[in-house]
């Protein structure tokens, strides 16, 4: 049931006369609800602006919360979803906030029309609902940008020497991980331009066909970036399990400890350097 343009006129009337007692009693009915959580200077002044924005909205004769007239009242309900969703309160929480707002009006004024409440009541929930999905909306992204930052600082990728870098990878990998895992590494051999990377997997619980796939390309990867792999933390077990998957690494080095690895670059290192050194002294 929608607004009429005489109801919304009534309503905005209303709401503006009795704004002092209409916000006091909303605060009180709000306040119960977040259970301190919420300094009661700070939730009278949000309703007090939001007091405002639905008179605003009645008095443009907005029929419904898709009116123009109630475009500063939908602005201040997103930006109350979105600041809620961030302090951590629930969805029911912030929506009952806004609830909250037709049992102030019903006892603030006295000998309201049953037909004119009921349709202020729906423009009330719809102003509700979009709170709600607003919050739902924000909570989602905040999900989402935590979700990111997690899986990047479970990839790092580590400079151990002088031209040697490292992943240690814990935990699965799993497609969108071992994505994750070759742009960092490639973008830390631009960086740094080291000619070896090693990847650890002490940390990987188990290795199966795909985890293998993963690692293999993200070597593939880093050798045409001209960087040697070498990788590390074969533990028996996996070992066994490489075996009895038939999976074969090829001609990648793999060492049982990152400690090994590092030992095996370093040494491979200093031959090469040598060759040079020699190639240099020849006539």
């Amino acid at each position: 049931m929608t607004l009429s343009a005489d109801e919304a006129a009534r309503f905005a009337a209303l709401v503006d006369e009795h704004q002092e007692a209409l916000v006091t009693a909303w605060t009180e009915r709000v306040a119960s609800t977040l259970r301190g959580r919420l300094s009661h200077a700070e939730l009278q002044r949000q309703n007090g602006e939001l007091r405002r924005g639905f008179q605003q909205a009645l008095a443009g004769s907005a029929q419904d919360l898709a009116a123009e007239p109630a475009a500063e009242l939908r602005a201040q309900l997103a930006e109350l979803s979105s600041t809620r969703a961030r302090q951590g309160f629930s969805a029911t929480e912030t929506a009952v906030s806004i609830f909250a707002f037709k049992d102030a009006v019903l006892n603030a004024f006295d000998g309201v029309n049953v037909r004119d409440y009921v349709a202020f009541s729906s423009f009330v929930d719809e102003a509700a609902l979009f709170t709600f999905d607003s919050y739902v909306r924000v909570r989602e992204e905040l999900i989402a940008d935590q979700a990111e930052q997690l899986l990047e600082l479970s990839t790092p990728v580590v400079k151990l020497w002088e031209g040697v870098v490292a992943v240690p990878l814990v935990g699965t990998l799993d497609s969108a991980r071992a994505q994750v895992v070759m742009e960092r590494l490639l973008q830390t051999l631009v960086d740094t331009g080291s000619p070896y990377a090693i990847i650890d997997i002490t940390g990987v619980p188990a290795v199966d066909t795909q985890v293998a796939q993963h690692i293999l390309k993200t070597v593939v990867a880093a050798r045409l970036m001209g960087a040697d792999c070498i990788i590390s933390g074969i533990r028996p077990q996996i070992a066994q399990t490489i075996v009895a998957l038939g999976i074969e690494f090829g001609d990648i080095a793999t060492k049982s400890s990152l400690a090994d690895a590092l030992r095996y670059v370093l040494a491979k290192a200093g031959q090469n350097k040598q060759s040079k050194q020699s190639k240099r002294r020849e006539p």
